[in-house]
């Protein structure tokens, strides 16, 4: 994530456009110690409305985290991975952000700031990963401003999440772990942390939005927030007001470096499994599939024949990977993983990001309008992979007309081949036209794609995909599933007969 830098500091949740992270996911401690129960504040406001009942029991659990790295790793003109997919996605809603200015450095080492707060009596601390990422020395200081050196128990970039351990010499306060499924919006919340290093701040606000996915990586479900958090909020804790962690503070949108009432923090309930896995082994080993997904949506549905959405349509998969290895086909929709529904492209990026390499699972697959079982042995996830990856939303020759969809249609010629820079691999037909007005255009058919099947049927040239899309339409099918190649890439686009 961006850093700015202050005095040598680098303040960690966000940089000056998206300030990002992604999240800290923590997990529940049971102890009979009576210093490990946090203080009760009786599960309700005030009469007066004051929150300084949750405040009183909370904010000595809440810590400072200070690391030193060389400069290079916090200098201001170099966009971390995760600021770079939190840019993209908002620059993709059509919010455009700038770029941090270089700033001169003045030595070879700085400091970053974050926060992060203490689960366990005994020291245990949840952080974001990229609070201590490249960090060369780790300190926590607590909030009666005692500074501790910091061990790394474990740390997993995919989720964003990293564990530490201090020695304080006595039992420590510890925050109790809520129940993020119950918020509903327009629930108070409360957020704590060290903004900018002027030390621990609480700020108030409403849950704002629930699920937002910022394609940050498998485990988005960032719970949405008003409460201000700024530079150096980044792993404190969202508290509710029975005062207990329902999220961690981890990023946000911000169009001038400050907060504007639109930040991100991730659900606790998913926290707990990924904390306990790094409190146990360090890191994560994350499950890889191999597969490009999409959304099943009503005409891709009514187009391979189901009666309803849901699922993950497979739009391409790579060679010599699990999906490839257990005969998974572009076109193929994943219905379920080891019994558990699939109902989005997320849900499958989730399950199999959680399942460990070489786990041997079933996937449901419909197919030819059945469903099959096919066994997967899970990959390892390496860097740069993904579990199962979301797509991200002029030729010449006789054309032939396609009145039903509104396209017109031209065989592959070479000249069309090497304007297209398309390989003697790939067979279709070109699509030399599209009529704004009928149901391509509106589903996002473009001139120039390269239609390569239709309706899991591979196709040659126009005539087959005339043929097939005929065939479609006297099978009663209410849209056809075309297969498209654009600039190197494969996407699925379904369109409909009714529209036209």
């Amino acid at each position: 994530m961006s850093r700015i830098h202050r005095k040598h500091y680098a303040a960690a949740l966000v940089g000056a456009a998206v300030i990002a992270g992604a999240a800290s996911l923590p997990f529940a401690v049971n102890s009979s110690n009576a210093f490990a129960a946090p203080s009760d504040t009786g599960g309700i406001l005030a009469a007066s409305g004051s929150f300084a009942s949750i405040v009183d029991a909370d904010k000595p659990a809440v810590v400072t985290i200070t690391t030193t790295m060389r400069a290079s790793d916090t200098s201001a003109d170099q966009e971390s991975p995760m600021d770079e997919q939190f840019r993209q996605f908002f620059e993709d809603q059509g919010i455009p952000l700038p770029r941090p200015a270089p700033q001169h450095r003045g030595s070879e080492h700085a400091m970053a700031l974050g926060s992060g707060f203490i689960i366990s009596p005994d020291g245990v601390i949840v952080t974001n990963n990229h609070v201590i990422d490249n960090a060369l020395d780790i300190k926590a200081t607590l909030d009666d401003g005692t500074e501790l050196p910091a061990k790394l128990i474990g740390t997993d970039a995919k989720s964003d999440v990293a564990v530490l351990k201090i020695e304080a010499g006595k039992p420590l306060q510890t925050i109790a772990w809520g129940d993020s499924d119950r918020l509903k919006l327009g629930d108070q919340i409360l957020a704590i942390g060290n903004p900018f290093g002027i030390g621990t701040t609480v700020t108030a606000g409403i849950v704002s939005a629930r699920g937002r996915d910022l394609h940050s990586g498998p485990y988005d479900d960032f719970i949405q927030i008003d409460a201000p958090i700024n530079h150096g909020n980044s792993g404190g804790p969202l508290v509710d007001r029975e005062g207990k962690v329902v999220g961690i503070n981890t990023a946000i949108y911000s169009p001038n470096g400050g907060s504007v009432g639109v930040g991100f923090a991730i659900p606790s309930d998913e926290a707990k499994a990924i904390v306990a896995k790094l409190e146990k082994n360090g890191s994560i080993d994350h499950g890889y599939l191999g597969v490009q997904i999409q959304p099943v949506t009503k005409d891709v549905a009514d187009a391979v024949g189901l009666d309803k959405t849901g699922g993950a349509l497979v739009a391409a998969v790579s060679a010599n990977t699990p999906a490839a290895n257990a005969g998974l086909k572009p076109g193929d929709i994943v219905t379920s993983v080891g019994g558990e529904t699939v109902k989005t492209p997320k849900d499958l990026s989730r399950l199999v990001a959680d399942l460990s390499p070489g786990t041997h699972e079933a996937l449901g697959v419909w197919r030819d309008g059945r469903t099959i079982d096919l066994n997967v042995t899970v990959g390892a996830n390496a860097d740069g992979q993904k579990q199962a990856e979301a797509e991200s939303p002029q030729a010449h020759g006789q054309a032939f007309g396609q009145p039903s969809l509104g396209i017109g249609l031209a065989d592959l010629t070479p000249d069309v081949r090497q304007q297209l820079n398309l390989p003697r691999s790939v067979s279709g037909a070109v699509v030399a036209s599209v009529n704004p007005d009928k149901s391509a255009a509106a589903a996002g058919i473009q001139s120039g794609d390269v239609i390569v099947s239709v309706n899991d049927r591979p196709v040659r040239n126009a005539r087959d995909v005339k043929a097939a899309i005929a065939e479609a339409g006297k099978a009663g099918r209410k849209s056809v599933l075309l297969l498209v190649e654009r600039d190197g890439s494969k996407t699925f686009i379904a369109v409909p007969f009714a529209a036209v």
